[in-house]
């Protein structure tokens, strides 16, 4: 078996409205809802977005929010994009750092979604 890529998660929420405004009005992200589920589109990727723990079957054995750490691959330069956020308010918690993700150096900057996940904006340059 070859992975592939990663198609979507799960991002489980206590407010759907202050986690939509995240990741749609600061990243940028296309919201869709289809019969009360919600998803937020990026790329050719994917986040389902739950309003309560396992409200979808099957789901993680322990889902809760605020529990995940991840990284999205930014095209912008990552210092315009932390004054972008700044712009829109953002918190930024640490950044820009130099980083190592899955293709080689990057730089990085982190922040938090309403829920305390941590999200970590990356860009692949030549450092």
């Amino acid at each position: 078996m070859k992975i592939k890529s990663l198609d979507h998660f799960v991002l489980t929420t206590k407010c759907l409205e202050k986690c939509l405004h995240f990741y749609h009005d600061l990243l940028g992200m296309r919201v869709e809802e289809k019969a009360g589920r919600y998803a937020l589109f990026f790329g050719a990727a994917k986040i389902n977005i739950h309003q309560k723990p396992a409200e979808f079957l099957p789901a993680a054995e322990h889902p809760q929010s605020g529990s995940l750490d991840f990284c999205l691959v930014v095209e912008d330069d990552i210092e315009a994009l932390q004054q972008e956020l700044a712009g829109k308010g953002a918190a930024i918690e640490l950044g820009p750092v130099e980083r190592h993700g899955a293709r080689g150096r990057m730089k990085s900057i982190y922040l938090r979604d309403p829920d305390g996940n941590l999200v970590e904006l990356c860009h692949y340059e030549t450092l």
